[in-house]
């Protein structure tokens, strides 16, 4: 995986619970993760060429975290997917110019984002 400079290179979210926090972003978004010995695991870029980012549990999790937007073909199913796997909607979708988001708290209380052009 090649890196750019001044660009979003790795994410790391702090977690709670690394075998739940795994579980909900597999269900949820169908992530992919290289495990390191239950100690910290790897998100799988979707070229299978690298990681894009970590769940961490050596550090604390929870609300005032950097922000972290995915991106989402279609918004309505992802807050579905969201609330089937675990987490919970801590603002409803919404317009902005651009497109819609929502928020959402993982399992672990760290919150994100999700847009979608539509």
């Amino acid at each position: 995986m090649d890196q750019t400079h001044h660009v979003i290179d790795y994410i790391e979210i702090n977690v709670t619970d690394l075998a739940a926090s795994r579980e909900f972003y597999a269900d949820a978004f169908g992530w992919e993760f290289n495990d390191y010995g239950g100690e910290y695991a790897g998100i799988k870029a979707p070229s299978g060429d690298g990681e894009l980012g970590g769940l961490n549990p050596g550090r604390p999790a929870g609300p005032g975290g950097p922000l972290v937007l995915l991106f989402s073909d279609d918004l309505d199913a992802s807050v579905a997917a969201v609330e089937a796997a675990g987490g919970s909607i801590t603002e409803v979708p919404y317009e902005f110019p651009g497109g819609r988001r929502f928020h959402f708290a993982d399992p672990s209380g760290n919150e994100l984002g999700v847009w979608s052009t539509r």
